[in-house]
This record gives structure tokens, C-alpha cells and sequence, in this order.
């Protein structure tokens, strides 16, 4: 029970969620109930939050991957709304479920990857170092445009983490990232290989970045293929 909106209007929302109305009513009405829900938390507030936490629960595991990508994309809209305490609690788990659902719904996730995890604490957030790996993979490898805006995201991220994590683990994407197939995917991730040098060395990591400069050459400098080469040219020329 809460005192910001009409009780009955607020219950007459919540009951859109059930899956029976949807399959009777309207077989949108979910993903309508799904998009609307930032703005009624926004509206509650988070100290009542505890009236919509069941809803959106029952959202986040509905059938329709419509409906589940719908609060993929608004996911770190509402964890603002929520602050870091509730978003930890209640968040942090459906994040998770999302990271491994369809590439519809991981989509989602991934375009305000930067936005959400900035929100979570340090310990927290080095959590999902070990998760960022598993974006290169997708159902669909002809689905560049996920690789690319990894690749986007990852540029953003790195200031969330320390040298030795930026090199212990997102270095390795990067690489990945540099031989795509798609010249797109490339474009990007050469950005993305400066922006990791310029982090070694903003940080006095000298060691880090000329490791990772020697590990540049020996794979893209002295790569038998002409592409890879070419590669290290447009590195050069980001940076």
C-alpha cells in the first residue's frame, strides 16, 4: 500500500502482468507493462519499490522475448531510479539472467552495459570482468553489429577498471575484436587498442603498454597475412 497514486489504479497495473490476461486480453499487454515500468517506479519511488519488485520479476521471466528484451533495454534506467542498495539486491540477478538469454534480449543489456555497471560497486562490478568474454560469442555469428557495439562499450568501460584488469582481461577481447571478419568490427576495435594504451600509460602501467605494443607487432606487424598488417598501419594511424 502506498499513498502516490490511486491504490486502485496501481493494483489494476499489476494485474495486467498475469500471463492468463495475456493470453485472454491482449498478448502485448506484457511488453506494454514492461516498458511503462521505469516510469512507475520513477513515480512510487524507490521506498516503494516493494510494490512493483514481484511485477517486474514476473516480467523479467516472461515467455515472450520481447517483453524480457523491453526491461533489458531499460535495466540500467531503473537502477538509477533504485540506487546502488536495491540495485544490487533486486537488479543484479535479473541483470545476470538477461546476460545469458537470447542475442535479442542481450542486446539490450550490452548498449547500456557502461551505464550500468558504473552504477554498481568496485567489488561488485570486477565481478563481470569474467563475463565480458562471453559477449564475442552470439547465436548468430553473422550478427557483427553486437561485436561492434562491444567493441563501443568496451571503450567506455575501461575506465571503470584498474591497468592490471584492463590487461589481465579486456586486452584479450580486444585482440579477438582487431580480426573480425567484418572490416566494421575492426574500425572500432583499432580505437579501442589506442584507448587501452593510452589507459597503461595515463596510469604510469608503462611495463603494460609496452607489452601489449610488443604483443601488437609480433601478431599484426609480422603477420603473414596482408590484413593483419594492414591492421597494424591503422592502429598506428588511431593512435
Amino acid at each position: 500500500v502506498q499513498d502516490i497514486i490511486p491504490q486502485p489504479l496501481l493494483e489494476q497495473y499489476l494485474s495486467m502482468t498475469d500471463p492468463a490476461r495475456a493470453q485472454t486480453v491482449d498478448t502485448e499487454i506484457a511488453k506494454h507493462c514492461a516498458y511503462s515500468l521505469p516510469g512507475v517506479a520513477l513515480t512510487l519511488g524507490r521506498q516503494n519499490w516493494h510494490c512493483l519488485k514481484d511485477t517486474y520479476e514476473t516480467l523479467a521471466s516472461d515467455v515472450q522475448w520481447k517483453v524480457r528484451r523491453t526491461l533489458a533495454f531499460s535495466i540500467h534506467e531503473l537502477a538509477v531510479i533504485l540506487g546502488d542498495q536495491l540495485t544490487a539486491a533486486d537488479l543484479v540477478p535479473i541483470f545476470n539472467g538477461f546476460l545469458k538469454d537470447l542475442d535479442e534480449v542481450r542486446i539490450g543489456v550490452l548498449k547500456h552495459l557502461y551505464d550500468f555497471l558504473k552504477l554498481l560497486h568496485a567489488d561488485k562490478r570486477r565481478e563481470y570482468l569474467y563475463q565480458l568474454q562471453e559477449f564475442v560469442v552470439t547465436d548468430n555469428s553473422r550478427n557483427w553489429r553486437f561485436r561492434y557495439e562491444l567493441a563501443e562499450q568496451l571503450i567506455l568501460i575501461l575506465e571503470l577498471y584498474n591497468p592490471n584488469d584492463v590487461y589481465d582481461y579486456l586486452r584479450h577481447i580486444a585482440l579477438t575484436l582487431c580480426s573480425d571478419k567484418v572490416s566494421e568490427v575492426r574500425w572500432i576495435s583499432f580505437r579501442l587498442v589506442v584507448a587501452i594504451l593510452q589507459k597503461f600509460y595515463a596510469n604510469n602501467a608503462n611495463a603494460l603498454g609496452l607489452n601489449f605494443i610488443n604483443e601488437l607487432v609480433v601478431r599484426f606487424r609480422h603477420c603473414s597475412k596482408w590484413v593483419g598488417r594492414q591492421a597494424f598501419a591503422f592502429i598506428c594511424q588511431v593512435g
